[in-house]
């Protein structure tokens, strides 16, 4: 080793300077090599078990949502005044009672426009099943049904023996289902998968249909239970639950099991048909099904790996009886990581080639660049973007400072441009799932208030309340529609508005809340603010928003000031400011990003700000804040006097947003 050194430094010195810095470039870009490899790796495998978690959490959402809609459906019937009059006759076979009973269950079909297959029926006291209805996933009603006994249905029993309402995932026995022409639809044959178990984990597998059910009691004026009303949506063979949260979450595959068969699918076969009838892998059963516990990780589906997770399915006595899966196929994360780290080879290959040309100058003229070079290499291993090597002259050194400046602004954008596409990734759109399961809190208070309006009397000082509770659940339901539109299109309603009335009709509704009590309001209004073409609706909304955030922030005693002013005769100005706790450095950037909240797991969807920057953009306004810690936030809302043309405006609210 010593004789090829000293034959290697005893040659000729443009030799001896290319094969020296061939090598400690070789060395340092090697390193860089392994080191961004080895990120990119740890990176992705962060961001496959994030994406994983984020589309159960979807999925379960969904999965939940539709439990509740079905339970809901129950509940709506088992209140509904006609069924509650007509059930004692019905149950004595009267033809009048059946036919109004039937009509409650087609209209409630008709006005809620159920996708998948449902059964709706109304059982007497003994189960008996007096009048049935069952939807199809196209939306066409069968006949009326009418005979059998649903109480050898475990949840059924239970309601009508404990008069207690039960909503869960139940198995609904073959025998069960032929008394409503269901035994088709949930006969699944079962096919030999690889690494699956000998033997089903449920003999009824293959007969028997897992159904999202709810049931409901039906009480007579006295309190006793008389009947129930049981909603039924049946899983087996019917995909437009697993379609639906694979389309709006953005989830590659989505599967419901019944035990370890999937009943319920878009994972695909070689043949490209969907995998009913396969089951899932002894691990995962070993896992999910046996111990009751998530299952998180590499597992073999049908005929391909994925990057997978399961959670086990409980019925109403907390027993498992199947799984709800999601999985995205990992040959597609292998070949991200395959390709990024050839381009990364592909990137050290050419240094080395350049640092070898570079090599031929003169060592005095090659020493100062290259120790910068070497540098700048090292500081770029450690995450410094900024760096840069300064270029002399116009020769091959020269050229190597300036691909390396190059190299690494290529790097720098291509950081900004992942983290801009991961963060645009993190928008889930959970938002359409959100405004069925408030619908239906919502649609039930609108009801009971207006039967408690039309009952009181005239003069009755309750019926101004009433007036109150009607006027603002229909205002929510509008609001809950405008989270549906959250990442669609949306129109301005422009009319001229008066600011100073809406404020205090915001300040009116909510200054009765406990968040405001101990807060001190102060109106510092600009008497020359002229009204402004807006939505009033949509503006009620945003300083609904921005008082709430204020008033959360004060956590005992503390002061709301209001300012309005002009600006420049075409803009008004509106500022919210608070006492409060502040808002921290680090979160401001990401005040106004779609889900981001600083609250506890529960306490918000991250939403509401996302929506006020969308709303003030439609209105061609702005939103900014200013705030410091433990001395209070203000946010300031600048909006147009006059929309062009007076006119509503249309835009995208997601991109803006995001923008």
């Amino acid at each position: 080793m010593r004789r090829f050194l000293f034959s290697l430094l005893g040659g000729r010195l443009q030799l001896v300077l290319i094969a020296s810095f061939s090598l400690v470039a070789a060395l340092t870009v090697g390193l860089n090599t392994l080191v961004i490899s080895q990120v990119i790796d740890d990176y992705l495998t962060s961001a496959e078990d994030d994406r994983v978690a984020r589309d159960m959490t979807l999925a379960n959402a969904f999965y939940q949502l539709k439990l509740d809609e079905t339970a809901a459906i129950s509940h709506r019937l088992a209140l509904d005044l006609w069924v509650r009059q007509s059930l004692p006759t019905a149950t004595q076979g009267d033809s009048a009672a059946l036919q109004i009973i039937d009509q409650q269950i087609t209209n409630k079909v008709t006005v809620l426009a159920l996708g998948g297959t449902h059964l709706i029926a109304v059982l007497d006291a003994n189960g008996n099943l007096l009048v049935g209805r069952v939807t199809a996933s196209d939306g066409q009603l069968a006949p009326m049904l009418s005979g059998g006994n649903w109480r050898q249905l475990p949840i059924a029993n239970q309601v009508l023996s404990t008069g207690l309402p039960r909503a869960a995932t139940e198995i609904i026995r073959g025998d069960l289902l032929a008394q409503v022409g269901l035994e088709d639809q949930a006969r699944i044959q079962l096919i030999d998968t690889p690494k699956a178990a000998p033997t089903p984990f449920d003999p009824r597998e293959g007969t028997a249909g897992l159904a999202l059910t709810g049931v409901y009691p039906v009480r007579d004026d006295d309190g006793q239970v008389i009947g129930a009303v049981l909603a039924a949506h049946l899983i087996n063979n019917d995909f437009t639950l697993v379609d639906r949260i694979r389309e709006v979450a953005g989830i590659d595959t989505v599967t419901v099991f019944f035990g370890d068969l999937r009943v319920s699918t878009n994972v695909m076969t070689a043949e490209g048909q969907r995998a009913i009838g396969t089951r899932v892998s002894q691990d995962v059963r070993d896992v999910v099904l046996d111990q009751g516990r998530d299952y998180v990780g590499r597992a073999y589906v049908v005929n391909d790996w994925f990057i997978t997770r399961y959670d086990p399915l409980r019925d109403f006595e907390g027993r498992v009886v199947g799984s709800l899966y999601v999985g995205d196929l990992e040959s597609d994360f292998i070949g991200l990581v395959h390709a990024v780290n050839n381009q990364v080879i592909l990137i050290a290959l050419v240094c080395v080639v350049l640092a070898g040309v570079i090599a031929v100058p003169i060592a005095k003229l090659v020493t100062r660049p290259i120790a910068q070079l070497v540098e700048a290499n090292r500081r770029l291993a450690e995450g410094d973007m900024a760096v840069r090597v300064e270029v002399y002259g116009g020769g091959e050194l020269s050229m190597l400072s300036r691909s390396f400046n190059t190299m690494v602004e290529t790097l720098d954008k291509t950081q900004q441009e992942l983290i801009r596409k991961e963060n645009l990734a993190s928008v889930g759109q959970l938002a359409a799932g959100v405004a069925h399961e408030i619908n239906n809190p919502l649609g039930t208070i609108l009801l009971f208030s207006d039967m408690m309006y039309k009952e009181a009397l005239e003069g009755d000082p309750r019926r101004d309340d009433l007036t109150m509770i009607i006027s603002e659940t229909t205002r929510c339901k509008r609001i809950v529609a405008d989270l549906l539109n959250f990442a669609r299109q949306q129109d301005v309603l422009a009319q001229d508005t008066d600011i100073h009335a809406l404020l205090d009709q915001v300040l009116e509704g909510m200054q009765r809340q406990p968040s405001f009590q101990g807060v001190t309001i102060v109106r510092q209004f600009d008497p020359q603010l002229p009204e402004i073409q807006a939505d009033p609706d949509q503006l009620q909304q945003v300083f609904v928003n921005l008082l709430n955030n204020a008033a959360e922030a004060i956590e005992d005693q503390g002061t709301i000031t209001l300012t309005t002013r002009v600006i420049d005769g075409q803009w008004i100005e509106v500022q919210v400011a608070d006492t409060g706790c502040g808002i921290l450095e680090e979160n401001r950037s990401k005040l106004f990003t779609p889900f981001f909240t600083t609250k506890a797991p529960g306490k918000g969807t991250g939403l509401g700000l996302s929506i006020v920057y969308g709303i003030i953009k439609m209105h061609r306004g702005q939103i900014t804040l200013q705030s410091q810690a433990n001395k209070g936030t203000t946010f300031t809302v600048t909006l147009p006097i006059h929309l062009p043309d007076g006119q509503a405006t249309t835009t995208r609210a997601g991109t803006d947003m995001i923008g």
